[in-house]
């Protein structure tokens, strides 16, 4: 009940709880992106990006879903790319809709998942997991 009265009175007071938990890497340059990829491409841990665009409802809608699942799932690593940012990153993964999931694994793309579907793209991080 404490929650929902203060729900009430902070509407953000949720998605400030998930940002304090969100283990999710905004990149904001290509060189960033690269130091980043270099980094894990090698790896057998899971990457996941996540692009989208600030104009984007559908992205916005998700992006605490998103957040919470970089939490949940510390083992993985969890990253978001502004496509207006970064169009050259959003190009060579060839993202043609918003929001696109790519999942990648030793530097290989092994599943997508486009839109703004929650349980789908819970479903692909828990199967991916596995």
């Amino acid at each position: 009940m404490g929650s929902f009265l203060s729900s009430l009175v902070n509407p953000d007071a949720d998605a400030a709880a998930t940002d304090a938990n969100s283990a999710v890497i905004a990149v904001h340059s290509k060189e960033a992106w690269n130091d980043h990829w270099i980094a894990h491409k090698n790896s057998n841990k899971l990457l996941v990006i996540d692009f989208s665009a600030t104009w984007c409802g559908p992205c916005r809608a998700i992006e605490p879903t998103f957040k919470a699942l970089s939490a949940r799932f510390a083992d993985a690593s969890f990253v978001k790319i502004n496509v207006d940012e970064l169009s050259e990153v959003a190009q060579r993964w060839m993202v043609e809709a918003m929001p696109t999931f790519v999942f990648v694994k030793e530097g290989k793309e092994v599943a997508r998942v486009v839109g703004a579907n929650r349980d789908e793209l819970e479903g692909k991080v828990v199967q991916l997991m596995a």
